[in-house]
């Protein structure tokens, strides 16, 4: 039975604009921390507020990529609590695509905060879905339904990987 894993190393982009968004919003918080208290302003508002900045933050949080595992069933795509698999059967092909999703559009989805996952659609892949910590080393996984877009720490050896267990 083949069980390949590979790391989802964070690129620069993934790791800038995770610590910016929440820098801004530590920031926020202390700002309403600061304008939102006070005898004019009604007590539950900079409560309200913080559990909303909270909440963009811890939902995001779950949908962080890893690792992906390459199993004789397909593909298995580890998140913080939970996995994504991609099945074996449904699988066409695979190639290392550098920069796959250069010039996408998130059609819906999470564009940066702690992953790049979700729906996306770009000229040359067309609908697809993306599993991505690094927009740099990407990889290219052929589905019958829609590609998926992967960013192992080793593409070729995760296509290597991949091609076996599909025979092709």
């Amino acid at each position: 039975m083949i069980h390949q894993t590979f790391a989802a190393p964070w690129g620069r982009l993934l790791k800038g604009t995770s610590l910016f968004v929440t820098l801004l919003f530590a920031g926020i918080i202390l700002a309403d921390w600061h304008f939102l208290r006070g005898p004019n302003i009604p007590p539950l508002v900079w409560p309200v507020s913080v559990i909303g900045i909270v909440a963009v933050l811890l939902g995001a949080l779950p949908f962080v990529i890893r690792s992906y595992t390459v199993t004789s069933e397909g593909i298995l795509i580890r998140r913080l609590w939970w996995n994504t698999v991609l099945p074996r059967a449904d699988i066409l092909s695979v190639e290392v695509t550098p920069k796959a999703m250069s010039k996408s559009i998130r059609t819906c989805g999470n564009g940066g905060m702690f992953s790049f996952t979700g729906f996306y659609w770009s000229k040359t892949l067309g609908s697809y879905r993306a599993y991505v910590t690094d927009l740099n080393h990407t990889v290219v996984v052929r589905m019958k339904k829609r590609p998926a877009v992967l960013s192992p720490d080793d593409p070729d050896a995760f296509a290597a990987a991949v091609r076996a267990i599909i025979g092709s």
